[in-house]
Order: structure tokens, then C-alpha cells, then sequence
């Protein structure tokens, strides 16, 4: 995996981006900007690139950020696994952690001990 600015490309528009990015033979791009299937444009270049395009959304903030790296680290490698075997083009939208789950519990371990060895 590369990112743009470690190709010098971070200020390359992607209608160029998606062809040269084929042409150096990447499979897929993974991006947070959901809006290009809204622009013919871009959604044509995305198509004739043959490129898996793999979106997540990113809500403002750190918390935002947060829950789009988690959603992005449990979600790549089933990605992976579902893109090998097919020969055609797919596009992917990763579902975000919601920020209503709570993903942890807290406890006093002085009045509810994690284990039966806990002093």
C-alpha cells in the first residue's frame, strides 16, 4: 500500500491519478472523498481505470478520525480476501465504527476483580 504523497502525487487531480495508477500497476485505491461517483468525470475515469475503488467517510475531528482508521484496520483484509478472486471491477464502501457503540467497559477491579487470582 502507498499512499499519494509517497508517489509525489498528492497534488495530481485523480482524473489523472486513476490511469497512471493503473498503468504502475496498483489493483485498487482506497479513499475518503465519497463525493467522485457524484462527478461524471470522475466516475468515468474511475470506471475506465478498472480500478477496486474502496471509500470510508471521515467525520470531523479526532474521534472522527479515530473511528475511520478502526473501520479501515478491521475491514482491509476481509477487502482483500473478497477482491482476489474476482476479474472485474468493484467498488467498496467500508462501514464506520458507529460513535453510538461503546467499545469498551471500565471497571474497578477493588469491587469487581478481572479474575479470581486478581489480590
Amino acid at each position: 500500500m502507498q499512499h499519494v504523497r509517497d508517489l509525489k502525487w498528492k497534488s495530481k487531480k485523480d482524473l489523472d491519478l486513476f490511469p497512471d495508477a493503473r498503468r504502475k500497476g496498483f489493483e485498487a485505491i482506497l479513499t475518503n472523498n465519497i463525493g467522485q461517483f457524484n462527478d461524471p468525470e470522475e466516475c468515468k475515469a474511475i470506471q475506465r481505470s478498472g480500478l477496486h475503488h474502496i471509500s470510508y467517510q471521515i467525520d470531523d475531528g479526532l474521534d472522527g478520525l479515530a473511528r475511520a482508521s478502526a473501520s479501515i484496520c478491521a475491514a482491509i483484509r476481509p477487502i482483500v480476501e473478497a477482491l482476489e478472486p474476482v476479474s472485474s471491477q468493484r467498488a467498496v464502501k467500508i462501514t464506520a465504527i458507529s460513535a453510538r457503540t461503546k467499545r469498551f467497559i471500565v471497571a474497578n477491579p477493588a469491587t469487581d476483580p478481572p479474575s479470581k487470582y486478581w489480590p
